[in-house]
């Protein structure tokens, strides 16, 4: 059951991680200059929740299980807490990364993020105990060097329309939203360990579904400061795709990247916060090639070498993972292998 939630988030995640920088783009290439409806579309599609924790609920109603609590949520004050607590970072992160995408162009946006696996492995560290090792340290070091590469010439790099401050401040937001997420996964990981009540795939999506309702009313106490509803209907009617492909392009945004976020956080239940960091690491070059393949984004010399760094660091991590895995197995026979030769001796006496 596990292996199939893993592939389950994984798809998801995969899916949210490519299409949501995609389609946030191109709200910003055709017209749209909201930041706060933006921020809003990351987090508005926690309706679509309630669906699966419906047929949850339903479930535990039929079964005749003793001791199983039929109430519609399970989630108790002490995780309910967290949850708020950490909707309400993700509601802010959520901004710092729609205004990196505002001005900065996909591809590079993907790079910077591709940082963010360095923040949540020290991170990791003290928060919840994961261990380092070279090879660790080696993708660490790798990915926040080819974080680093992409700040040289950043001119050339910076679209058309946009001043070289905006592009300075979009790269700025980008990396604060990267430190940030990287600081929220490993959030969630220990309160799922500190929850005091046991975690189940319905717990997680409660989680989720607290979460991305508290991010969206820091989002729309954002838009109501700035003017967005006022604003929006006049911008719907000046998009460049036409005011009904407006709409849909907000729908399916906060649809695609409410699959990111449950992905993600459906990971670190099944996983940790670590493999789920990996993840989305792993998605981010094809996010890019998708970026300009799709928007004919430059591709300069720095993003190759940013790309050929990162990518240096996944594969240093997964070596170093799959070598910890084997080492543990082989230590673990050897220990097993003395007490079954005593077994054997003793039920031959």
């Amino acid at each position: 059951m596990v292996k199939v939630l893993v592939f389950i988030n994984c798809i998801i995640l995969a899916i949210g991680n490519c299409g949501g920088p995609l389609i946030m783009r191109l709200y910003f290439n055709n017209g749209g200059k909201r930041i706060w409806f933006s921020t809003f579309l990351e987090t508005a599609g926690f309706p679509v929740i309630f669906i699966p924790l419906l047929f949850s609920y339903i479930a535990r109603r039929r079964s005749n299980n003793v001791g199983d609590d039929t109430s519609f949520f399970l989630i108790k004050p002490r995780l309910l807490i967290v949850a708020v607590f950490i909707g309400i970072l993700s509601g802010f992160d959520n901004y710092l990364y729609a205004y990196g995408i505002a001005y900065l162009p996909v591809s590079t946006a993907a790079l910077i993020i591709a940082s963010q696996l360095a923040f949540i492995a020290i991170f990791s560290f003290f928060m919840v105990k994961h261990k380092f090792t070279p090879f660790t340290i080696n993708a660490v070091v790798l990915l926040t060097v080819g974080a680093a590469v992409l700040g040289m010439h950043t001119e050339t790099d910076k679209p058309v329309h946009e001043t070289h401050k905006q592009y300075i401040i979009g790269f700025l937001m980008t990396v604060a939203a990267a430190v940030m997420y990287a600081f929220i996964l490993p959030l969630v990981e220990l309160a799922y360990q500190k929850a005091r009540q046991p975690m189940s795939y319905t717990l997680v999506l409660e989680f989720q579904l607290i979460l991305c309702f508290l991010a969206s009313i820091v989002s729309v106490i954002g838009m109501f400061i700035a003017g967005d509803f006022k604003a929006l209907p006049k911008e719907a009617r000046e998009f460049k795709l036409g005011e009904a492909l407006f709409y849909v392009v907000a729908v399916f945004s906060a649809i695609i990247w409410q699959g990111f976020f449950l992905g993600a956080i459906g990971l670190i239940f099944c996983t940790s916060s670590l493999v789920s960091g990996i993840m989305i690491s792993v998605l981010l070059p094809i996010t890019e090639v998708l970026a300009v393949i799709f928007y004919h984004e430059k591709f300069q010399a720095e993003k190759g070498l940013s790309l050929a760094l990162s990518l240096w660091g996944f594969v240093s991590y997964f070596y170093g993972e799959i070598k910890s895995g084997k080492d543990k197995k082989r230590i673990q026979q050897e220990v097993e292998s003395p007490e079954t030769e005593q077994s054997s001796l003793s039920s031959e006496c």
